[in-house]
């Protein structure tokens, strides 16, 4: 677990590191909103889990860094670790941006450990649920879905098919990554991508099943999403589309613009075309691992001919 800690006190901030490598944390340590949103915006063995920051910097504020990570890294939980008192945080500036509280103190630091914990665990900053086995899925996704665009064509047929089957007014296939879905084969809407909290599919993977939603207004969950308010949609119904080690890399889903049920023959037949688009990507990344181009064995070049290929 790494920790981007940042804070312009160097005391201050040599002691929070101290504190958290106590713990057993992997810390980086920085003194400025320039340097921390550098930082943040790394990839691969670079990534941050989760963000401790004063509120108080020469160029910036440390709300200003949790919606510069929101924006770049969702699931980096974020801490505000300061003196500042919480009344004259501007917290309206934060938007929709979730971050957790911590006034420094004299039990301070014990507390940062724990809080930092619990919110790496849970990831409690994100704005939307996390299967519990988030990396195994992303992982399958890139196996068996590494290039989505030669299956849209295929994907077309079958949502159609769906969609006229079940008697509704669009069907698609949507792939889920970290931050986004990907929508493919798309069947009487036009979607390419939407953010990842955005969509129902979100929700739909944590499921065993098919997940319908009546009337997407009446959801709590879904209410207020001005995306799908733009969309027009009240009607959900979503399987998940399983990779082959289990892992629910998407959903095959059902729209409609109206509120409406479905009955428990045509959520089985929901399953089914969920399972033949699984099947479809499992055969198309099959197809592309034969196709890659096996490397000569060692020592062997194209004039090192064996007497049977002579």
């Amino acid at each position: 677990m790494t920790v981007l800690c940042v804070d312009p006190d160097p005391d201050e901030r040599a002691a929070t590191v101290a504190a958290l490598e106590t713990a057993g944390l992997s810390v980086r340590a920085v003194d400025s909103v320039s340097a921390a949103r550098d930082a943040l915006d790394g990839d691969g063995d670079d990534v941050v889990d989760c963000l401790v920051t004063e509120y108080d910097h020469p160029d910036g504020t440390g709300l200003d860094l949790v919606a510069h990570a929101r924006e770049t890294a969702p699931d980096t939980a974020c801490v505000l670790y300061t003196d500042r008192d919480p009344a004259a945080i501007d917290t309206v500036a934060l938007g929709d941006a979730v971050a957790e509280y911590l006034q420094k103190g004299e039990d301070g630091h014990d507390r940062l450990v724990e809080l930092v914990g619990f919110s790496v665990a849970t990831r409690s900053q994100t704005a939307y649920p996390l299967p519990d086995d988030e990396d195994a899925r992303l992982a399958a996704l890139d196996r068996f879905a590494a290039d989505p665009d030669e299956l849209d064509a295929a994907l077309a047929r079958l949502t159609e098919i769906a969609a006229a089957t079940l008697d509704v007014d669009a069907a698609a296939v949507g792939l889920i990554d970290a931050h986004q879905e990907r929508f493919l084969g798309c069947y009487g809407i036009d979607i390419d991508r939407m953010d990842r909290e955005d969509t129902v599919c979100t929700y739909a993977i944590l499921e065993e099943g098919v997940t319908v939603v009546e009337d997407l207004h009446e959801d709590p969950r879904f209410a207020d999403n001005e995306a799908i308010e733009a969309s027009g949609l009240r009607f959900y119904a979503g399987a998940p589309v399983v990779a082959l080690d289990g892992s629910k890399i998407g959903t095959f889903c059902l729209f409609d613009f109206a509120p409406r049920s479905l009955s428990a023959e045509d959520r089985a037949l929901l399953e089914l075309f969920a399972a033949e688009a699984g099947d479809q990507l499992a055969l198309r990344g099959r197809l592309q691992e034969q196709e890659t181009p096996a490397t000569d064995g060692p020592g062997r070049d194209d004039g090192d001919l064996t007497e049977s290929e002579q």
